[in-house]
């Protein structure tokens, strides 16, 4: 379980590190863009509602990490959190949510290309 400290406080938010790897980069290239957007979640500690975060570029961020390995990142789940940040919604995380490993099972397979076709044509010489 890896902890996102927000802000000043000493506090962190419990988030699982594979989560956390997915977050981290969304967060990061959006920071990076100075593009500031809100990141809610529904509580899980037993404690009932949700909360919700501004983030922008001033405000400090820190990802502390359980593994010392980084995670296997899966390009679908980064779109869909990307685009979901991009929205006035803003990124909403399930911090139940189990992230594959792989996204080879979504990706549609790439078509081969057939030979190309040599066309005769006529000319004068003919």
């Amino acid at each position: 379980m890896g902890h996102l400290y927000y802000g000043t406080s000493t506090e962190s938010i419990r988030i699982p590190d594979r989560l956390l790897s997915h977050l981290k980069v969304v967060t990061t290239t959006k920071l990076r863009r100075s593009e500031s957007f809100t990141l809610s979640w529904t509580h899980v500690d037993g404690t009932p509602g949700r909360s919700t975060l501004w983030l922008q570029p001033a405000i400090p961020l820190r990802f502390v990490f359980d593994s010392a390995e980084p995670e296997t990142l899966n390009a679908t789940v980064l779109k869909n959190m990307a685009d979901m940040a991009n929205s006035s919604a803003g990124l909403v995380v399930d911090l139940n949510v189990e992230i594959p490993t792989s996204d080879t099972a979504h990706r549609p397979q790439p078509a081969r290309a057939a030979a190309p076709v040599r066309r005769r044509t006529l000319s004068a010489a003919a």
